[in-house]
């Protein structure tokens, strides 16, 4: 039989896969590294088993004890899952500019959840930081990770991701992709691989509103770089222990826009349901594909699963409303009719008995209905109020002609018209109207109908 003991056994040995669409631009061959293949579905399951597993060693995490984190998700859910099997209790911070399916998924596996703000300074009491270090020295048996500054994350991903990739691309990788946020991960992999071939360059991807480029390229921490971003799980405001920049190349920063335009490309055109930070890493990947050549082995690596944001990236409204996609277009005449297109108009003939006209409106269920000559021109109108209104006075008028009490036609309004437009043509007499379609049939549009579109 084959089985793991635990979950944890499946933590690794992940995918690479070839990027086609996207990438036609681009000479090299770019092979990206699916990291939701994880348990957790995230990279982070890596390190944060690693750390758990050296502060077991050295006594710093004891039996029973509780793992107090500030995280963006992905490492609080690898924590959390160690943490069900191990039996320990986990506490952890974030900040609020996180997506909602990242906290809820902590919460899943038992965890407590603090959500803190975004716009502070790390030091200040009431960032996620300073959060989860007063809470592990007011909680008894508590242990803090501290991912940044823990060498334990750069270490792990220094004795598997390294050797995975060198092994699954037989030692032919020559460019090393990776978003940058603890550093962790980019700064462990590329020792390994750069231990095997010192010319492997590593390029590492950053967010407008982060420091790291500005410090590789200068050697400034200049405070003006900060300001908030919306980008998930890369950069940062301060330097982490673990972002060694002797390991990395260069740095290519990328907006949120392009990152989160990315994102989504990714699951339309390569069917890879990966997160944000994947949509940035491909993108700057993009942006420094002229630095590549025909004989380039290019390896990017997606960090998580594209289900932790279906409340931003992968939503229509979230993207419009911070300018990421372009406006819905307005609607038309034509929009307005798409419920019941499909259905022929129903018409009276104004020479037919009222009663018949009533009986037809009640079979369809409908309030107003066109009336039409017997040359099918539109002649008058019959609305279900004002109907009502008149055989309330004289019940004998059911055997009358339709044209005895038929309103004015229905005005007629353009397939092209805008909304706008067709709500402008109603009023306490006209409670209808018609329009014809790119195929000449006629088509009746309510104020319901008008009603159902703006919502």
């Amino acid at each position: 039989m084959q089985f793991c003991e635990t979950i944890l056994d499946t933590i690794g040995n992940t995918p690479l896969v070839k990027i086609n669409k996207i990438t036609k631009s681009c000479p090299a061959l770019v092979l990206a590294k699916i990291e939701t293949f994880n348990p957790g579905n995230s990279i982070k399951d890596r390190m944060a088993l690693k750390m758990i597993e050296d502060a077991e060693k050295n006594g710093k995490l004891k039996p029973g004890g509780t793992i107090v984190e500030g995280t963006s998700g992905n490492t609080g859910m690898g924590l959390a899952i160690a943490a069900v099997i191990k039996g320990y209790k986990c506490i952890f911070t974030t900040t609020d500019k996180q997506s909602k399916e990242k906290v809820d998924a902590l919460k899943a596996f038992g965890a407590d959840v603090i959500v803190c703000p975004t716009d502070v300074e790390p030091d200040d009491p009431r960032s996620y930081y300073s959060v989860s270090s007063r809470l592990e020295k007011e909680i008894p048996n508590a242990w803090k990770p501290n991912q940044y500054d823990n060498l334990s994350n750069t270490q792990a991903h220094y004795e598997q991701t390294g050797p995975e990739i060198w092994k699954q691309t037989d030692g032919k990788i020559t460019h090393l992709v990776v978003g940058v946020g603890t550093g962790g991960t980019i700064c462990g992999t590329a020792k390994y691989l750069k231990e095997q071939n010192p010319q492997l360059k590593t390029w590492g991807i950053d967010t407008y509103g982060s420091v790291f480029k500005k410090y590789k390229e200068t050697g400034i921490f200049d405070k003006n770089e900060i300001y908030p971003y919306i980008t998930e799980g890369i950069g940062e405001d301060f330097l982490p222990a673990n972002v060694n920049f002797d390991l990395i190349d260069y740095f290519e920063k990328v907006t949120d826009k392009d990152a989160a335009i990315m994102t989504r490309r990714l699951a339309r055109e390569e069917g890879i349901f990966a997160g944000n930070s994947a949509g940035s890493a491909m993108a700057g990947l993009m942006q420094i594909a002229h630095n590549f050549t025909e004989k380039d082995v290019v390896v990017v690596i997606f960090h998580d699963h594209g289900t932790r944001y279906l409340g931003k990236m992968f939503n229509d409204d979230w993207m419009r409303d911070r300018g990421f996609i372009n406006p819905e277009p307005k609607k038309q005449a034509i929009d307005l009719i798409e419920p019941h297109k499909h259905l022929p108009l129903v018409l009276v003939n104004e020479d037919q008995p009222i009663s018949q006209a009533f009986e037809l409106m009640q079979k369809y269920n409908i309030s107003q209905v066109p009336v039409c000559n017997q040359k099918g021109d539109f002649t008058g109108s019959l609305v279900d109020g004002h109907l009502f209104a008149q055989l309330v006075k004289n019940k004998e008028l059911l055997q009358d002609p339709v044209r005895s009490i038929m309103q004015a036609p229905f005005p007629h309004v353009k397939s092209s018209d805008s909304i706008d437009a067709v709500s402008a043509k109603f009023s306490n007499q006209i409670q209808a109207v018609l329009m014809m379609d790119m195929g000449g049939n006629w088509h009746i549009i309510t104020k319901v109908d008008v009603i159902m579109a703006i919502g």
